[in-house]
C-alpha cells in the first residue's frame, strides 16, 4: 500500500482540509462513504466544496491514524442512523402508523409512511426510514426479541 499523496488537517473552524503533496489545499473537505451500511470501512470519496471528488480511499484502516480518526470523526458528525434494540409498539398496522422504538441512541417514536420505506439490506438487516428521512438500522433481525419480530412481520 503507497501512502497518500495528501494530507489532512483541520481549519481553525475545525473543518477538514486536504493539502496535496504539491502544496494545493482544499478546505472544508466532506468524506462520503460509498457503501456506509455493508462495507463502512471501506470506498470513501473526500469530496471538495465544488462537489468535486479529491481523493479515493479503498480502506480506511490502510491510513495513518490520526488521519482515519480525522475522516471517522467528521463522518459521525455526518451521518445519523440510530440503531434499533427494540420494537415497543406500533399504532396500527395500517400505514402511515406511529412506531415506538428503543434504539442505541435511546427510545424514540418516529412515522412510517408505507412499506416501501423498509429496505431489506442483505438477509439479516433492514434500513427503515421514517417520515422526515431518518434512516433506522436494525442490524440483526434473528437477534430481536419475540415481540418485536411479531410487530415487525406485519410490516415486512
Amino acid at each position: 500500500m503507497n501512502p497518500p499523496d495528501y494530507q489532512i488537517s483541520r481549519n481553525a473552524f475545525g473543518h477538514l482540509v486536504l493539502t496535496r503533496a504539491g502544496g494545493e489545499r482544499h478546505e472544508n473537505v466532506v468524506p462520503i462513504r460509498a457503501f456506509p451500511i455493508a462495507a463502512p470501512g471501506e470506498g470513501v470519496s473526500l469530496v471538495g466544496q465544488d462537489g468535486e471528488e479529491l481523493a479515493w480511499i479503498e480502506r480506511l484502516d490502510d491510513l495513518d491514524k490520526r488521519t482515519r480518526d480525522a475522516i471517522e470523526e467528521d463522518l459521525a458528525l455526518r451521518e445519523f442512523v440510530p440503531v434499533i434494540a427494540r420494537l415497543k409498539r406500533v399504532s396500527t398496522f395500517a400505514t402511515p402508523s406511529t412506531w415506538l422504538v428503543d434504539t442505541d441512541r435511546g427510545e424514540t417514536s418516529f412515522v412510517l409512511r408505507g412499506e416501501e420505506d423498509i429496505r431489506h439490506l442483505g438477509q439479516n438487516a433492514l434500513l427503515i426510514s421514517d417520515s422526515h428521512g431518518i434512516q433506522y438500522l436494525i442490524a440483526d433481525l434473528p437477534a430481536l426479541d419475540k415481540h418485536s419480530r411479531r410487530l415487525l412481520d406485519r410490516f415486512l
